[in-house]
């Protein structure tokens, strides 16, 4: 959605790896928010996108306006069911709505061979790649790592709302995916233990209001109460740090 940065520019650096020509699509997508959120407020620069984007050597950038993506009388949504209820689906009810059909549109537009999402937004990477196989589109979906700032806090463009106290307060976040890896690797499979010891940290963080902290299975994103040996898992956790909602997780293998 624009406002760029390393995490943006990480997925272009991954693409050109595989690809010989690169598109990046900007849009601040109205249908994925709702309506007490942030949408007229989100950080907005495209002189200062398209100079990076021109710098990393990006063949097309694709800026299409909202009445190009929603010409008038718009009708057609697309609903990826299971994954999209739970999580960031139930804080934000048509958010992953709005994703799924833009993304859609996005692809039909473009017709990419190979499309690149980090890893940060790991549920809407989930449900783009349920649309996909499910639409049997002939798309490769590569999820790309977290790219984070040198203390740890996970690289948003919405970092730009903290306040300095905030942003110090916002690693807490980190904290607490640092904390429940350390758990994880000394053997603890609790999920109620590792996930009460990840909220008291919060605790003591004036700013910070928590929606959850959650243990899911990586491919189903199955919100499960213990660990199994040799499976794949995501840590999640979602919180406001004053106004500012923060998302991040960590990949976990047992």
């Amino acid at each position: 959605m624009g406002f760029l940065h390393e995490g943006h520019l990480s997925l272009i650096r991954q693409s050109k790896k595989t690809c010989d020509e690169i598109i990046v699509s900007i849009f601040v997508n109205p249908t994925q928010f709702g309506p007490s959120e942030d949408f007229n407020n989100y950080p907005r620069d495209v002189q200062g996108d398209n100079k990076l984007l021109e710098d990393e050597g990006v063949d097309f950038l694709f800026l299409p306006s909202s009445e190009e993506i929603y010409p008038k009388n718009f009708q057609t949504y697309v609903n990826v069911e299971y994954v999209t209820k739970k999580l960031e689906g139930e804080f934000r009810p048509m958010h992953f709505r709005g994703v799924a059909t833009v993304v859609m549109i996005l692809f039909n537009c473009i017709q990419p061979d190979y499309a690149f999402f980090g890893q940060k937004d790991a549920q809407q990477l989930a449900v783009i790649k349920q649309m996909v196989k499910d639409l049997k589109l002939d798309i490769k979906i590569i999820g790309c790592p977290i790219v984070r700032e040198p203390d740890g806090l996970a690289m948003s463009s919405r970092n730009v709302y903290l306040s300095p106290t905030e942003r110090k307060e916002a690693l807490v976040i980190y904290h607490s995916l640092e904390l429940a890896k350390k758990l994880i690797d000394s053997g603890e499979r609790r999920v109620n233990v590792i996930l009460s010891d990840m909220t008291d940290l919060f605790s003591n963080i004036a700013s910070a209001n928590l929606d959850y902290i959650k243990i899911v299975e990586a491919d189903t994103f199955e919100i499960i109460d213990d660990l199994e040996k040799g499976k794949e898992y995501f840590v999640l956790v979602a919180c406001k740090i004053g106004l500012t909602r923060l998302i991040d997780n960590t990949r976990i293998s047992t």
